[in-house]
């Protein structure tokens, strides 16, 4: 009896087109258009960021219509470290990594830490991860800043508070600071609209604006600071060159022994004032 024959159906089957992503050099003439001087690197990161085509068409827009490539993909490159930054939250600078590494040449086993104006959090991230077993406390006035420093400090166990700089912290902390770390904001009020687009338009007000010599948030600090640090501790704040005269009058002025680093290669100025 002859087996019976079966004969192939051809498949009917409507599947929706496989999704085509955009080509690098589409990517790179837009994000070169937009006046991006890193289109290259930019549209790599971008990439690998997507999850799909998409999602890599809304971040190469968004991108091309200034937002901050951090703020697009979500993090950014500090101290070797990946930090979570978000919409509205200052980005970390480069050249703060030159604060960085001074102060965690300060650090000893144990030591605490306390990071004023912490932002998302970068510096104190850094100097966990330069020395482990720190006991880290930071602070900074703006909540969507407070979120993405709990976010990045979880995994040191640091303590995050909101509020107004040494206004939110524990009384039991008081005395007892080795290292205190304020990138304080340091832009002049009236230099603010020369900075660029993506600082100006992006990041909160708060973060940048330093009062009209850029001193302000400084001179705050440095009024206090001698009660929280610890017999010898020291605290360290990024400014610019021009700035030094009188950032160091401000710190001396409080009782505080305060001299000056600088490094050429990344532009960074930090002032640092030990109480004696």
């Amino acid at each position: 009896m002859p087996e019976p024959r079966f004969e192939a159906r051809p498949d009917t089957t409507v599947r929706p087109p496989r999704p085509v992503w955009p080509r690098m050099d589409d990517i790179v003439a837009s994000l070169r258009a937009a006046g991006c001087v890193f289109a290259e690197e930019e549209a790599s990161l971008l990439l690998a960021a997507a999850g799909s085509p998409q999602e890599l068409a809304g971040m190469v827009e968004r991108r091309a219509g200034g937002l901050p490539l951090e703020h697009v993909v979500g993090w950014a490159e500090f101290a070797g470290l990946r930090i979570s930054v978000g919409p509205g939250v200052f980005v970390p600078r480069r050249r703060t990594e030159f604060l960085v590494a001074r102060a965690a040449a300060l650090l000893r086993p144990g030591a605490v830490v306390l990071d004023l104006c912490c932002g998302s959090g970068a510096v104190g991230a850094a100097l966990a991860a330069a020395a482990p077993g720190v006991e880290l406390h930071a602070a900074d006035l703006d909540p969507a800043a407070v979120r993405y420093a709990s976010r990045n400090l979880a995994a040191a166990r640091g303590q995050v508070y909101e509020g107004d700089l040494f206004a939110p912290l524990p009384a039991a902390l008081r005395g007892r600071v080795d290292v205190l770390t304020a990138n304080v904001p340091y832009v002049p009020t009236r230099e603010i609209p020369l900075l660029p687009s993506e600082a100006r338009d992006h990041e909160a007000p708060l973060a940048l604006d330093g009062g009209a010599d850029g001193l302000d948030l400084l001179r705050r600090v440095a009024r206090e600071a001698g009660t929280w640090l610890a017999p010898g501790g020291t605290m360290l704040s990024e400014t610019s060159r021009a700035q030094v005269p009188g950032a160091l009058r401000a710190l001396r002025a409080c009782g505080l022994t305060a001299d000056t680093a600088h490094d050429d290669d990344m532009n960074a100025t930090v002032v640092l004032a030990t109480r004696p």
